[in-house]
Order: C-alpha cells, then structure tokens, then sequence
C-alpha cells in the first residue's frame, strides 16, 4: 500500500481541471473542521447513554481505530482508481452498481446533514434572541427576530457566499475559525464542571453502568455522527500539494486526534457536570441567561456556518457528476456546458440552500433521526471503504500474506458498517412508533 506520488499511473488520470494547492496543514484544518460539527453537542449525553465515561472511551478508542483506516484506504483508493470525489472512487473501483448506490446514500445523508446544520444555527439564533430581548412575550416579539427571517437572512448573505468557490480548499480559511469556535464551547464545558453553572445543586448520585451491552452499542451512531469527515476525505487529499500515502497517513492521525480531544473533552465534562440530567443537547442544559454560555451559543454557530459550506461542496459534487453524465447523454459531450463553472455551479448551489433552509424551516424536530444519520454515515466511514479496499488490492501487485489482511481487515469493516446502520436504523424506528 505505497502512496502515489501525483506523477504515478492513478493520480495522472484525475481530471486536468484540479489543481492541486491545498497545503498540509490546510488540510488538516478542513479535515478536522469537517468532523468538528453538530455532534459535538450530543457527545456528553452518549456518555450518559453508554453508561459513564469508561465504557464511553472504550468505545470511542475502538471508533477511532477505524476511522483513521477509513481516511487511510479513501486516500489509497483514490491513488488507485484516479478520482477526485469519493463517489466516484467508490463507482470507479467496486463497480456502477455499488457507485450509483453510493452516490444516493451520499446525497441523502448530506442533505440531512445540511438540514440538522441549519436548525442547530436556527436553535441558537432564538436563544440569543430570547436573551437580548427577556421581557417581550412570544406573541409580541419584533418580526425580525422570528427564526424564520433570521435564518433565511443569514443563509442569503453569509452561507450562500460562502458556499459558491469552485474549490474545497478555500474553506481552509472559515475551517481555522470554525475550529477555534469549537474549542471555545469546550473549554466552557470545561470551566463550567469546576465553577457549576448558575443554580446547579449538585448532589451525590451513584456511580452509573452500562444498562446492557445495547446501551453500549447504541453510541457508536453518535460516534459516526460526530466523526464524520470521510465524505470529504477524498476531494481533500485530491487537492493537496504533496499526496504521498504516509504523508494522508499523518494528516489524518494529526485531525482526528485533534478532533477526538475537543470531543472526549466535552464528553466528559458535560457528562460529569449534570450527569443523568444531561440534555441530548449539552448547551440546553446550561442557563439561558449565563453570558459565557451565550457567547459559546454564538461561536458555536459560527462553527456550524464553517461547516455548512463543506457539506454543501461535497453534495454539490454528485450533482455536478450527475448533470455531467445527462449531458452527454442527451445532449453530447460538445454540448455540454462545464459542471464547475459558475453557470451550473451557482443555480446547484442556490437550491442546495433553498430545499435545505425550507426543510429546516417547517419539518418537525430533527432529533429523532439523528440515529439514522449516524447510521447511513458508518457506510461513509465502514462499508464503502471497506469495499474500495477489497476491490483496489486486486487491482495492485500486493504480496499474498499482506494481502490476505487487508482483505480480512477490508470485510471486518464492510460488517461493522452493516451492524452500526442496522443496530440505529431499528432503533430509531422503535423510537418514532
């Protein structure tokens, strides 16, 4: 599994139109910003639900054998296949079948992400209203500050912008701020355990333990809802200036142990200060009228804005591959007008935010499928890469022995994606009847 150097066979066949410029150190700042998002707030109550901080860890460390292999094989098997997006790296190595079914996995579980996004923003914008303006009743509240006006003003003049480059890599720049947002809520977690938020009593509660063993298994859901960065995972590495193999190694390691140490941080903290009182949302559980804890409402939208645009891109990508192959279908390859360019990519963009922020607007509350978003994720993190593994060995000269692990390392995978997806799916069936 030696890296390819941009000059070697698989990386020679990508597209002219990439340029590869993202920086390492960019990378690792898209990467982890990627991952860095709404699941942050759950993490505290999945301690809870797995049963206290023990069992919590050990299923996080588990995790996270696994997603760094995840990262590792996406980056290999775009070396291999010659693609820039991850469904076509899927579709280009296990087959048309297997990539159309990614690519409707993909776009599904985006555009819940994208609506989960939103409404967490929106969460937070009523928040601050209702602390900026304590005194007026509901009914009688100014119209501007209604979450519907102000989250479609902020997704016109600040998503949206956000949202149009043609390139991932200039999300470098809103990634360092959305990180350093995110760090900020957990350091107030953090500070808020030792100090005790406003009118918190704390009293003596016993030790918890695990329910069962379905308890335990239930967090991993959350687990690939808060971890979730290999949906961009490949147009990372396909922008980076040096895509060595040991190289994505490094980066990936360095992201997720960043982004595990902000979330275990906040997972325990959390858990620890209101215990079986936690919120499935920790900022829930704090006082409305603690200005740190608004400050942190604030900055964590912030860091939720960051994100948005990255989830847009990579939802904007199956559209594009989507339109290019109707074009040249309908109207030949000569005919077809250039998926990237702002004449397609601005109108994609603009629906993408439009059914998104309608979606976020009048569907009811979001909560319950969080489940089911974690659960299509582990394909994401588990049962895609797996495959692309077990189908880009036989496509390299490998010794039989090394062989033979991936493969059984490639199938292990392709299982526990299977299990997580099946175990959530049920259990959030159960949960809506």
């Amino acid at each position: 599994m030696e890296g390819q150097t941009p000059g070697s066979r698989g990386l020679s066949e990508k597209p002219a139109a990439a340029s590869p410029s993202l920086s390492s150190l960019g990378a690792v700042f898209i990467l982890l910003k990627s991952a860095l998002g709404a699941g942050l707030l759950n993490f505290p109550w999945a301690f809870y639900k797995a049963g206290g901080v023990g069992p919590a860890f050990l299923v996080e460390l588990v995790s996270l054998v696994f997603l760094v292999s995840g990262l590792v094989i996406l980056g290999y098997a775009a070396s291999v296949s010659g693609q820039d997006t991850y469904q076509g790296v899927v579709g280009g190595l296990c087959g048309p079948t297997i990539g159309k079914l990614c690519e409707a996995c993909f776009i599904v579980n985006l555009l819940m992400i994208s609506v989960a996004f939103l409404r967490v923003i929106g969460d937070q914008l009523e928040k601050l209203c209702d602390f900026l303006l304590p005194s007026a009743p509901p009914a009688l509240q100014p119209w501007y500050t209604d979450q519907r006006f102000s989250l479609t003003l902020l997704s016109v003049l600040v998503i949206l912008p956000l949202s149009a480059p043609r390139e991932i890599g200039f999300q470098k720049y809103t990634s360092i701020l959305g990180t350093l947002a995110a760090c900020y809520l957990a350091l107030v977690v953090m500070v808020q355990y030792y100090l005790g938020p406003q009118g918190l009593i704390r009293e003596p509660r016993p030790a918890l333990s695990p329910s069962s063993w379905t308890s335990v298994f239930s967090v991993f859901p959350t687990i690939c809802f808060g971890f979730q960065c290999h949906e961009a995972a490949v147009s990372i590495y396909c922008s980076m200036r040096n895509q060595n193999l040991s190289h994505w190694v490094l980066v990936s390691v360095l992201s997720l142990l960043a982004c595990c140490l902000v979330y275990s941080l906040t997972g325990v903290y959390g858990f620890l200060t209101f215990q079986t009182e936690v919120s499935a949302d920790i900022l829930m559980s704090y006082p409305g009228n603690d200005g740190v804890i608004i400050v942190a409402r604030v900055l964590f939208a912030v860091s939720i804005v960051t994100v948005y645009p990255i989830v847009l891109f990579l939802g904007r990508s199956v559209m594009q591959d989507f339109w290019r192959r109707t074009c040249c279908q309908v109207c030949g390859r000569r005919a077809l007008a250039d998926p990237s360019g702002l004449g397609v990519r601005l109108p994609m963009t603009i629906l993408w935010v439009t059914v998104t922020l309608a979606m976020a607007l009048f569907l009811p509350d979001l909560s319950e499928i969080i489940g089911i978003i974690g659960g299509i994720s582990s394909f994401f993190i588990f049962t895609f890469p797996g495959l692309c593994l077990i189908c880009a060995i036989n496509a390299e000269p490998i010794g039989p022995r090394v062989k033979c692990c991936l493969e059984v390392w490639g199938v292990v995978s392709v299982l526990i994606g299977t299990f997580i997806f099946g175990q959530s799916t049920v259990a959030a069936i159960f949960e809506l009847f």
